[in-house]
């Protein structure tokens, strides 16, 4: 049986595979684990959603989960991925839910779980949840009922931690920024206006429907036509739980999550808040960040993809930026999880302390042309025992030299290997990926 939670906890389209009745019973789980790994309280769950519509469904179901375990919850309303996380430790939380699926579909939900201190919860305990599903647990009655409450200034007390960590004011930075009809639609404009800069806000209008339809971080095209006619300094994308944040040049070409931690980077580098030099991405940033930080004297960290993955390589060495070509970024000194919002204020305030356009800063780094071939196998398992197939690797690696990079990544839920491949020029890329990909799928 395959297991419950994903990378990014559980998802699934809502009413469907993630329904009230699942959401309830994870909830109750999770109040039951974290009771009975510390019985000195009661526990304290914070709870929050993007806008879809499924939301207001599915909230309804974790609340009831959480109280009918015994669990007090503070209901916080439309708030970022990240909000919710600070908030947990903020409020002195041993729990917090987040309802969203991110930057999927509207039709699609998914509950996220953050342990005390708004970390991600360690799989152990995903585990312990997910096995507590099957529990029937005695309920709580009477005055050990869990109780509900609202926290009504969640949004003004986020906007001000994310000011805390801005360095200087945005004075004189005009910004569109596509809030991707999502959770960031109020908390986005506000924070960005109040940091000095001149905000022009697009997609902020949820209505439950609109949320990642045609707009935010997975779709920029608006956004870059929005940053021209507005002559604007730059364009801000967030995605619907606004945990990500891509940008655009005021030329209106696209800076990528690469090109932001480069800027970040030389910036903290500078300013001696880059702890040991050290910057941490996946095995998929794009190898013109690996040559830009070698160039610059930055060392840089890879690991898998996911930004847990990138999470726990910034815990176990005290690194302090990491992050993914998708935009997640993450600044421990500040948040606990990828946060959209204060990346964007990372990235301006850079542009406004040095007083250059970010087609500038973001030219520190070229990105080389990528492509990525998915080849379906028989056994990934062979593939990855494959001499020809490492000698196939091994030959275009010394084609390409120090100026290209191949990486072969077997699909953690399909029988997939990911050939990907990068060089100076595409059609070179695109000519050793194919090749490779005959060679992967050839193996039997």
């Amino acid at each position: 049986m395959a297991r419950l939670f994903g990378t990014d906890g559980v998802r699934g389209l809502a009413n469907g595979e993630l329904t009230p009745e699942l959401a309830l019973s994870v909830a109750a789980s999770a109040a039951r684990v974290l009771a009975a790994h510390d019985r000195s309280h009661r526990p304290i769950a914070v709870v929050g959603r993007d806008p879809r519509a499924s939301g207001e469904m599915l909230e309804a179901a974790v609340v009831a989960g959480l109280a009918s375990a015994g669990a007090d919850v503070l209901r916080v309303g439309v708030q970022p991925t990240p909000a919710v996380a600070y908030l947990v430790g903020a409020l002195e939380a041993d729990l917090g839910v987040m309802i969203s699926a991110s930057h999927n579909p509207m039709p699609d939900n998914g509950i996220k779980l953050f342990a005390a201190g708004g970390h991600k919860l360690p799989d152990g305990i995903e585990d312990e949840i997910e096995a507590g599903l099957k529990s029937d647990a005695v309920r709580p009655t009477g005055a050990q009922v869990g109780r509900v409450s609202d926290v009504p200034d969640a949004v003004d007390r986020y906007v001000a931690h994310l000011l805390d960590a801005l360095p200087n004011q945005l004075a004189g930075i005009r910004v569109v920024v596509d809030c991707a009809n999502g959770a960031a639609s109020v908390a986005a404009p506000e924070v960005y206006r109040k940091a000095g800069a001149e905000v022009i806000a697009v997609h902020a209008d949820p209505d439950g429907i609109n949320i990642n339809d045609e707009c935010g971080s997975t779709h920029l095209e608006q956004l870059q036509a929005k940053v021209l006619e507005h002559r604007a300094d730059l364009g801000i994308a967030h995605d619907g739980d606004a945990d990500r944040c891509l940008a655009v040049d005021a030329n209106g070409d696209v800076v990528d999550g690469d090109q932001i931690l480069a800027v970040l980077a030389l910036g903290m580098a500078e300013t001696g808040e880059l702890t040991d030099g050290t910057l941490v991405a996946t095995v998929m940033s794009n190898l013109g960040l690996h040559l830009a930080m070698r160039e610059h004297g930055v060392s840089l960290k890879t690991t898998s993809v996911g930004d847990r993955y990138v999470l726990e390589e910034l815990r176990a060495g005290g690194y302090a930026l990491g992050g993914e070509q998708s935009g997640h970024v993450v600044l421990p000194a500040y948040a606990t999880t990828g946060d959209g919002l204060l990346t964007a204020l990372r990235l301006m305030g850079r542009m406004a302390a040095t007083q250059k356009p970010l087609a500038d800063l973001a030219g520190v780094m070229r990105r080389l042309p990528q492509v990525l071939v998915n080849v379906r196998v028989a056994d990934k398992a062979a593939v990855a025992g494959s001499t020809a197939v490492r000698e196939a690797v091994d030959a275009v690696e010394a084609e390409l030299g120090q100026e290209g990079r191949v990486l072969l990544r077997p699909s953690g839920t399909e029988q997939l290997v990911r050939v990907m491949v990068e060089a100076p020029a595409h059609d070179t890329a695109q000519s050793a990926a194919d090749r490779l990909a005959g060679v992967v799928s050839a193996v039997h």
